[in-house]
């Protein structure tokens, strides 16, 4: 902030102490401080945010505290890196290259021998995806433990969940094959999406067409009308969040389908792996490497009640209250935050002159009182 805006601060500062001080002989004169952070919901939550920089932490790693620089640990830590590189992981690479070879072998000759078959092929191309889902959840030594009761196939409903990383998805096909909406992606990983995960009816979009919006509402309700389609599984906060909060549900999609809300809560162990995906700062094919070589993968999986919007309830707050189902059954905190903001955050340059803009407002409602 430049100095101009320093010294407006330091002097709206001395102004408030000295009201708190002229209150104790007039208390119905002057604006308290109390007042003034009570102006509105908004700014008591903007001045807080302020101050812990709640949103920054929802997108940060939190790297594990060092314990291995003495030279009691350090030979024991260098031990497990040589297990972890020159034996896990070559066995994980092993792992997954049969997984694919299998896959492979298997799936095109039913995607293209079945075609006039479209009942029979859909069936053992679903059994095939989840089959490769789980080759990858074994390379990476996953131990993932699920509770509820297992999704199945029906009209009018949709599974929502929080979203750590890409492998979310991967986690929850390998037990129920799931027809995801998800952001396309370049790479082997739009390869795979534009073949592969096509066939179980997976939605893609790109969040930077407008027009793809309307296509996208529109092949969503389309798809949760099919008795026959595989679930519709959303993450609604539309980017990776670091498994310590989460961020505002976006109500469009699976709050305005008119349809019955599965929520699903994930929760990572961090003791082996820190699981969050900051497609920013590493590429997917990174993060699998790097999960390939840690100890395990470890997490909770929560199928929760399925909820209806409520009589008088709109979209944002049935949002809301999933939201709030999720994050109290993963441990989660909830900011109030949308997640694109991480995509279009604003300039520092915005930035001071929204703060030197409200230091002058606060300036003139003192001045009035």
């Amino acid at each position: 902030m430049n100095s101009s805006s320093e010294i407006q601060n330091q002097k709206l500062t001395s102004q408030l102490d000295l009201d708190l001080d002229f209150e104790f002989d007039q208390p119905s004169g002057k604006l308290r401080l109390r007042d003034l952070l009570d102006i509105s919901p908004t700014l008591t939550e903007a001045s807080g945010a302020i101050i812990d920089d709640s949103f920054t932490r929802c997108f940060k790693s939190n790297p594990p505290e060092t314990w291995n620089w003495n030279v009691y640990l350090f030979p024991l830590w260098c031990l497990g890196v040589v297990i972890r590189y020159l034996f896990l992981f070559p066995a994980r690479v092993l792992i997954l290259t049969i997984g694919w070879i299998i896959f492979l072998s298997s799936y095109i000759p039913v995607h293209f021998l079945l075609k006039g078959h479209d009942k029979l092929r859909k069936k053992f191309e679903r059994y095939l995806v989840e089959l490769i889902c789980s080759f990858f959840v074994a390379s990476w030594t996953g131990v993932v433990k699920y509770h509820g009761p297992r999704p199945s196939r029906r009209p009018k409903q949709v599974f929502v969940a929080n979203h750590t990383s890409m492998i979310d998805f991967i986690i929850l096909e390998q037990m129920t094959a799931f027809a995801v909406i998800m952001q396309k992606h370049p790479g082997w990983v739009g390869l795979l999406q534009s073949t592969i995960l096509e066939s179980v009816g997976c939605i893609w979009f790109n969040r930077t067409e407008v027009k793809d919006r309307e296509i996208l509402t529109k092949k969503l309700r389309d798809h949760v009308q099919g008795a026959e389609n595989n679930p519709l599984l959303i993450f609604p906060e539309g980017t990776c969040v670091n498994n310590n909060y989460t961020v505002m549900f976006k109500k469009g999609g699976a709050f305005e389908l008119d349809c019955t809300v599965c929520p699903i809560a994930i929760k990572y162990n961090k003791i082996f792996v820190d699981a969050f995906w900051n497609s920013r700062k590493q590429s997917f094919t990174k993060h699998l490497l790097r999960l390939m070589t840690s100890w395990a993968v470890v997490c909770d999986v929560w199928y929760l009640e399925p909820q209806n919007i409520k009589p008088g309830e709109t979209a944002i707050e049935f949002a809301e209250r999933v939201r709030d189902i999720i994050s109290v059954r993963a441990g989660l905190k909830k900011v109030p935050w949308d997640g694109l903001l991480k995509y279009s955050r604003p300039s520092p340059k915005h930035r001071e002159l929204k703060q030197q803009s409200f230091s002058e407002s606060m300036l003139r409602r003192l001045e009035e009182k």
